[in-house]
């Protein structure tokens, strides 16, 4: 029997936290900023796949971000959506395995763990560069996240490898770059769940012909601006009665 009765997989960026892939690059190098942002809605709104996005941040860099410039950015700008690190200890209370899985690097997570900005969770699906020494904290288990489609993929990897059923499976994600996420966890009876959603995922969801079965937070119009304070106000502690009705994960 597997040591976890129902498991939960999200996006990081403005899904469970307000900041982009690139953020910790934008502190270090203040000047390549705006194209970072523009490289992050390129592939987020499906413009771009993440092989070229990742090419052409790698391109702009004088050198590799080092731990120690990670941390730096990290102590300065962390933080994450209201409930975050509160959802992820009530989730290991109850053994709910909450995999974070996004397309931000491993190494942001290695040191956001060694920090101890959050809570140590099960499962990291990332994009695997820049990858720092291994610490006792990393997750227990890491897989690369190369395209956007490999969401999909490591879910279906980790639910079989701890026997959860798709049933007792949410995914969560806010913008087109989840798109892929989506459409398998709606191909195999997930629970999808859209966190702070952008345009991008609603149109993505509408041409794949399924809807989310939930929507959390603020919810973007097509040129929308993203309002920080308006997202900040909603706790995501809120989720915990869906999560119990929908994956029977109450204790």
């Amino acid at each position: 029997m597997s040591e976890y009765r129902a498991m939960i997989s999200s996006d990081w960026n403005e899904c469970l936290a307000p900041c982009g892939p690139f953020d910790y690059i934008a502190f270090t190098y203040p000047h390549l900023s705006e194209n970072l942002d523009v490289i992050f809605r390129g592939y987020t709104g499906n413009r771009i796949n993440l092989e070229a996005a990742v090419q052409q941040v790698v391109a702009l860099l004088p050198e590799p971000i080092t731990a120690q410039q990670m941390d730096a950015y990290l102590k300065s700008a962390f933080r994450t959506y209201t409930g975050v690190a509160e959802l992820l200890a009530w989730c290991r209370e109850r053994r709910i395995l909450f995999m974070i899985n996004t397309t931000g690097a491993v190494g942001y997570f290695q040191r956001v763990l060694a920090n101890r900005f959050l809570p140590r969770f099960p499962a990291l699906s990332a994009y695997p560069d820049p990858c720092f020494s291994a610490e006792s904290t990393d997750p227990d288990s890491v897989y690369d996240l190369l395209q956007v489609q490999d969401k999909g993929v490591n879910t279906e990897k980790v639910g079989r490898a701890f026997n959860i059923p798709p049933h007792r499976i949410a995914i969560m994600g806010d913008s087109g770059g989840d798109g892929p996420h989506f459409k398998w966890a709606a191909e195999n009876g997930v629970f999808l769940v859209a966190s702070m959603p952008k345009s991008s995922l609603r149109k993505y969801c509408k041409e794949a012909g399924f809807q989310p079965d939930y929507v959390f937070g603020k919810s973007y119009d097509e040129g929308e601006p993203i309002d920080r304070n308006l997202e900040m106000a909603y706790d995501f502690m809120a989720l915990t009665s869906v999560f119990e009705d929908r994956l029977g994960a109450g204790q």
